[in-house]
């Protein structure tokens, strides 16, 4: 059991080839599992107050890897989501799609008109497709405030694009 701050980072430094290992279990692929546990060391190192002495190290360290993992698939699943598919790029700068460069003007023009607030929203929950409860903890504001103000941006949004396909 580790007695000072410093013997609990020689502790979780131990840890690394079986932290490694669970990684890659987890994500598969190396640059992906390496990623994750300097994102699990890095969380562990500055919430040390929140484990437990007596408990075991590598339970901790292994459950916070774990959930770092989860939080990175759902990201993946959102991105999959707000993103269009790849095949939507293949008509970019070709002429074939006429009216895209106009309609990407008007929606940004019309963005570009909504409120401070509403703006942030938009820009993170549909641009950068965060959840509401990710917009709210980087806003540092109550998730349904997140969702009216979203809300309020989409009808803005459509009340200024008017007919607009």
């Amino acid at each position: 059991m580790p007695a000072s701050a410093a013997d609990l980072r020689q502790e979780i430094a131990a840890l690394l080839p079986r932290l490694r290992r669970f990684g890659r279990t987890l994500a598969h692929s190396r640059e992906d599992a390496d990623d994750l546990v300097q994102v699990a060391i890095e969380k562990a190192l500055t919430r040390t107050d929140q484990w437990t002495p007596g408990t075991r190290l590598d339970s901790w360290m292994f459950r916070i890897m774990q959930n770092a993992w989860i939080d990175e698939v759902r990201a993946r699943e959102r991105r999959g989501q707000t993103l269009l598919p790849e095949e939507a790029g293949e008509d970019v700068g070709d002429g074939a799609a006429s009216g895209a460069p106009l309609d990407a003007i008007l929606v940004r023009k019309a963005v570009a008109r909504l409120g401070e607030e509403q703006r942030a929203v938009v820009g993170l929950v549909l641009v950068e497709g965060l959840s509401y409860q990710e917009a709210a903890e980087t806003l540092g504001v109550p998730v349904g405030t997140v969702t009216s103000r979203l809300a309020r941006a989409r009808e803005a949004l459509q009340a200024m694009l008017g007919e607009w396909p």
